[in-house]
């Protein structure tokens, strides 16, 4: 399956992926590129692939990527091979985009299953994006204006999941995953 996580800038969506991980084999987290300069604690084909924009321009034009899009001014694409794997039943693909990536996803392949992750407050995503120290107060700004304007669109989400405590976030989300599984063996 093509599951697909959103969420405003610093929801936790990382840290759900990664724990649904190790909840179930089956599960893949997809590997996005990007133009932006990695964080400290990034690694280039861990966390991301991390390419400069005359690579990323290339990468669309060869057709490598599945979608696209310019996010807090830097380019991020999810590379065509992991949508391939999520709908070979091999694995059950985890992407980590946001809102436009996921429209985008969802106009191209309808059985995708889209969740979105929400913050139980603005005041707490406030104060996970101050925590996580890696933008200056400008950008945490237009990341805070942004995540408003996401939050108004998880209308065109198939789930709407509030990470208030990560233990029952990601057991919601991997018991919504399990339904969708079962359903689909059904039909």
């Amino acid at each position: 399956m093509i599951i697909v996580i959103s969420g405003p800038s610093g929801v936790g969506k990382g840290v759900v992926s990664k724990a649904l991980l190790e909840l179930d084999p089956k599960f893949e987290i997809a590997i996005t590129c990007t133009t932006r300069k990695p964080r400290e604690t990034e690694k280039d084909g861990v966390d991301y692939f991390f390419v400069d924009e005359d690579e990323f321009r290339k990468m669309i034009q060869e057709g490598k990527l599945a979608e696209y899009s310019v996010v807090h001014g830097n380019w991020y694409g999810v590379p065509l091979s992991y949508i391939e794997k999520g709908l070979s039943n091999i694995k059950d693909v985890i992407f980590q985009i946001d809102v436009q990536g996921a429209k985008k996803i969802k106009n191209q392949y309808d059985k995708a299953i889209l969740i979105f992750l929400m913050p139980p407050n603005i005041e707490t995503l406030l104060e996970r994006l101050n925590k996580r120290g890696t933008e200056n107060t400008i950008e945490i700004e237009k990341r805070t204006k942004r995540a408003k304007e996401e939050i108004e669109e998880r209308y065109i989400y198939d789930y709407v999941v509030v990470n208030d405590d990560l233990e029952r976030c990601v057991k919601e989300i991997y018991e919504i995953i399990l339904k969708e599984r079962t359903l689909r063996k059904d039909s």
